[in-house]
């Protein structure tokens, strides 16, 4: 075992951040710097993989109940236009748990996922997804025009050749889940 020197008189400890509080921190920068990202530029990422890296920091800035076991399963409702910019979140570790990547075609299996992202095609749906998972720790994200409407709880847009979101916290709160207030400050549009 290393012993480690005290202080010599008159100097300055300061006390090192936690290795996750680190993490939130450079994280939450990250995102920050994909929020500003254009999406169409040819030297700059490809539209969905800036948002599948949305969906990866979503959940990490979400508090998660207890009860959510060490597994969070990402399912994309629909037609996947992510493609393969989606594959490397699978077994990311998400603070304690990790992803797992889940593409799903009917309604089928939405009872097991924690974050479900609706494609334009299955956003019809939707108000059938909430229903099923109504009072469940499900956080449900789209990118479509009237989203936050049908009650998907995060909605990402193109504007001005920026990806944004919006918010809308009826959703998260009714399954127990908690938005980072830093995360919320980012969102173009909050709905309470």
């Amino acid at each position: 075992m290393m012993a480690t020197r005290p202080p010599r008189a008159g100097s300055r400890r300061c006390r090192p951040r936690s290795t996750p509080q680190r993490w939130r921190v450079l994280l939450l920068a990250v995102l920050a710097g994909l929020s500003a990202c254009r999406p169409g530029s040819a030297e700059e990422l490809p539209e969905y993989r800036l948002k599948a890296a949305f969906l990866y920091n979503f959940a990490l800035f979400t508090e998660w109940p207890v009860g959510v076991g060490p597994v969070l399963n990402l399912c994309v409702l629909g037609k996947d236009p992510f493609g393969a910019d989606l594959d490397p979140l699978q077994g990311k570790h998400v603070g304690e748990r990790s992803f797992a990547v889940h593409r799903l075609q009917g309604l089928d299996g939405v009872r097991d996922c924690q974050v479900i992202f609706f494609s334009a095609a299955a956003l019809g749906s939707a108000w059938q997804v909430l229903e099923q998972t109504r009072g469940a720790p499900v956080l449900t994200v789209a990118d479509s025009p009237g989203a936050l409407d049908l009650g998907v709880a995060l909605n990402l847009s193109v504007e001005r050749d920026k990806i944004t979101f919006d918010a809308n916290l009826a959703g998260p709160r009714g399954g127990g889940l908690k938005l980072s207030s830093k995360l919320l400050r980012l969102a173009h549009e909050v709905r309470q």
